[in-house]
């Protein structure tokens, strides 16, 4: 009964199915824990009601849908029968999939929140509330297995800050992956005509688009006269497409991911984003003929007019995938949006092998905090601790013991060597303090020197 958008208005005796009443105070019992809250979406941003959740203490939450998706026929009848207009709900209906997505505050969230389908939350509400009874949902996240092999994209664009450090870490853990995966680079272009970017066959956007207004990006840096313009955006995204088709067909691309680290390290700056000796030269260390590139670039449909083949397939795919935030992956064809490094894409496309075909990577670096230096130097740091990556992140006994055995000798040996110094100090000592004496009168010998005692204690004891 709450929408949850206003922290204090979530009141936990309140809410369905219905508790025993507390006679102290007259309101229900707070929520058993642990507990998952469903509430409708709309009003505030999915992260202000999964915090608001969580502050309330769910361990989960489920933010129901608002609106039916256009081909659910099963919740367009159950709408219709509440409405006497079909058409007035037809046009309510969302074509394509919601997405959940960070509005860039919610790096405190840790519980997880999942948005379920009108239907099916309307299902669950009917036996939470009218039958009054609780409902005991599971909460999982799981990629689809169709084979032994995974496939994952990234989309993403030449000027896009967030996957960068990814881009330029990526190309050894992708030669650890090997064959049993394929990876697909996408590039995200804006439709001008539908961004009302091309008007009349003219360019409506300045310096944001090719192919006179027909292809567009975002200016990266706000600046339309200075600096990287989309149109390089749009030029570099389309290399890069080329890259891919001529170097990448193994699904792995080594010199995909050599020019664009070099990219990165020479050319990805406001003075060298589009220069072309800048490019020439990323190429030139990444091995890849540029008049290669150059002519497919052209073959495609360059980018001064008409349409451009590549670009137009870019548009149609990231429209019929929903891709809408960037940087986005999908792995075996789930999407993974927002902050991406190499950690968290290792943990998904292990997690789309089935457990008999993973490779062994997956199970020797999956786990570290540092992925990278798992894959380069085989170390795995994990928790504060280093252990070999090959060691299955333990110490055989066998090691500990001759480790201890070794210790207690090096102190045994440092202690020994110690006493036998003190020990010959004191004796110094005592032979210098002796020297300063003369022989007593009416001893035994008179000719008895102070030393000889001194010298006597090399063979007696001098504290026992």
């Amino acid at each position: 009964d709450s929408d949850l958008c206003d922290s204090s208005l979530v009141d936990a005796t309140t809410g369905f199915p219905s508790r025993a009443v507390d006679p102290k105070t007259g309101k229900q019992e707070p929520w058993p824990s642990p507990f998952i809250l469903m509430a409708d979406r709309g009003i505030c941003s999915f992260v202000q009601k999964a915090r608001n959740a969580q502050h309330a203490g769910a361990a989960g939450l489920i933010i129901a849908d608002n609106v039916c998706q256009c081909n659910d026929d099963k919740c367009l009848a159950m709408e219709q029968d509440d409405k006497d207009d079909n058409a007035s709900f037809l046009t309510n209906c969302q074509g394509t999939e919601p997405i959940m997505a960070d509005d860039g505050s919610g790096g405190d969230i840790t519980i997880p929140t999942f948005l379920m389908f009108k239907y099916d939350a309307a299902q669950i509400k009917k036996e939470v509330k009218d039958r009054d009874s609780t409902v005991q949902i599971e909460m999982s996240w799981a990629l689809p297995h169709p084979d032994s092999k995974v496939e994952y994209e990234l989309w993403t664009v030449p000027s896009e800050e967030v996957s960068k450090d990814f881009q330029k870490d990526w190309k050894d853990v992708a030669v650890k992956l090997g064959d049993k995966v394929f990876f697909h680079p996408r590039q995200y272009i804006y439709d001008g005509v539908k961004t009302r970017c091309r008007y009349e066959g003219k360019d409506m956007c300045f310096t944001l688009c090719t192919n006179e207004g027909r292809y567009c990006a975002t200016d990266p840096d706000n600046d339309l006269e200075h600096g990287i313009s989309g149109a390089d955006v749009v030029r570099e995204a389309l290399r890069r497409i080329c890259v891919w088709k001529y170097h990448g067909k193994d699904g792995l691309g080594m010199k995909y991911w050599d020019y664009i680290s070099e990219f990165l390290k020479r050319c990805d700056s406001d003075d060298f984003f589009a220069n072309e000796d800048c490019v020439r030269d990323a190429m030139k260390h990444a091995k890849i003929d540029k008049k290669q590139i150059d002519q497919c670039m052209d073959d495609t449909g360059g980018l001064e007019k008409d349409s451009n083949k590549a670009l137009d397939d870019e548009i149609e795919e990231a429209s019929r995938k929903g891709v809408v935030v960037l940087p986005t992956m999908f792995v075996n064809t789930a999407p993974m949006r927002g902050a991406l490094n190499s950690q968290t894409v290792l943990n998904a496309v292990c997690a789309g092998f089935t457990e008999e075909s993973q490779p062994s990577v997956c199970a020797t670096c999956r786990e570290c905090d540092d992925v990278v230096t798992c894959v380069k130097k085989g170390v795995c740091k994990k928790s504060g601790k280093s252990y070999s990556a090959g060691g299955g992140g333990g110490v055989s006994k066998k090691t500990f013991g001759t480790t201890l055995l070794l210790m207690c000798a090096l102190f045994g040996a440092a202690g020994y060597i110690h006493w036998r110094k003190t020990r010959e100090e004191m004796r110094d000592q005592v032979r210098g303090i002796l020297a300063e004496y003369m022989p007593l009168e009416g001893g035994e010998d008179p000719h008895q020197s102070p030393m000889d005692f001194a010298r006597a204690g090399q063979s007696a004891s001098l504290i026992s």
